[in-house]
Formats: structure tokens, C-alpha cells, sequence
């Protein structure tokens, strides 16, 4: 990962960290705090979205860049780390527009394994990238994908 990258990341990091803060023991405003929450869930995925262009990209016919799958596979662990911390702050009860649904705090074991099954695809990611091998690197980037939809699919509304 280049230097550059390694900032952002650890800006992100560092905003995560004080925002997760914030959202959960923040504003004194109990919807302040909601709408701080879904904020910080919306910039996490915003981010993760950003991250896996350049493999969207790739399934699409683009030529094979090991460096960006590795990249892309560094943030995206990143952010599905931080998927189980963003969304400790229930925010069913608040009027808030947001397509995250009960389940994730009905259901949360399941939430968080889903975001670890993510975590966990992206770090396979990385080593097919790290390898080389654009085959095995397409088969993980699909499975990132699938990692993502299987949490959509149950926890997000459409």
C-alpha cells in the first residue's frame, strides 16, 4: 500500500474512531446521536464502495491490476472491521431515514458474522491479489460481492 493510501486509511481511521465515539456517547440529543450514527454508517459505506470500483471494474473486462485488487482488498478489511462498531448505536426507534433494517440489532450475531464473512473474503482478496494470479483474484473479488450482498440481501432494504 502506498504512503498516500496508508494516510487516507489512517484518516478514516481516526475519523471513524472519534465519530464512533461521538455517535454513541456524543450529542446529548438523543436524535442528534441517531442522526450522527447513520451518518457514520452512510461515509463507511460510501468508502467501501469506493473501494471495490477498481474490482467492479476488473469483473467488467478491465485489465488485471494486481496493486489496486491488493489496495482495494486492504480497505475494504478496513471498513468491514468497523461495520459491527458503527452499528452499535440502535436507531430503530428514531425517524431517521435509513435502509438499515431490525435485524441488525435483532439479529446481530448473524449481522456481525455477515461483516466478518466480509472481512474475511476481502483478506482472501488480498492474497490472490498478492499472487498474481487474475483468475484467482477474479473468483475473490466476486466473493467479496456475494460477502456484500449476503448482508444486503437480510439487513439492508432495497
Amino acid at each position: 500500500m502506498n504512503g498516500v493510501s496508508k494516510l487516507g486509511l489512517a484518516a478514516l481511521c481516526s475519523l471513524a474512531v472519534v465519530s464512533v465515539g461521538r455517535a454513541q456517547s456524543g450529542p446529548a440529543n438523543p436524535e442528534a446521536q441517531a442522526q450522527a450514527a447513520v451518518k457514520l454508517r452512510k461515509a463507511v459505506f460510501d468508502v467501501q464502495s469506493y473501494a471495490y470500483l477498481p474490482m467492479g471494474a476488473f469483473l467488467k473486462g478491465a485489465p488485471f491490476d494486481a496493486t489496486a485488487a491488493e489496495t482495494a482488498a486492504q480497505r475494504i478489511q478496513m471498513t468491514s472491521s468497523m461495520i459491527p462498531d458503527v452499528f452499535k448505536f440502535d436507531t430503530r426507534k428514531f425517524h431517521i431515514m435509513t435502509r438499515a433494517l431490525d435485524g441488525i440489532w435483532t439479529n446481530q450475531a448473524d449481522f456481525n458474522q455477515k461483516a466478518k464473512d466480509l472481512h474475511d473474503a476481502a483478506v482472501n482478496l488480498e492474497s490472490a491479489a498478492k499472487s498474481g494470479d487474475a483468475d484467482a483474484t477474479k473468483q475473490a473479488a466476486i466473493a467479496v460481492g456475494k460477502a456484500c450482498g449476503a448482508c444486503h440481501d437480510e439487513f439492508r432494504s432495497k
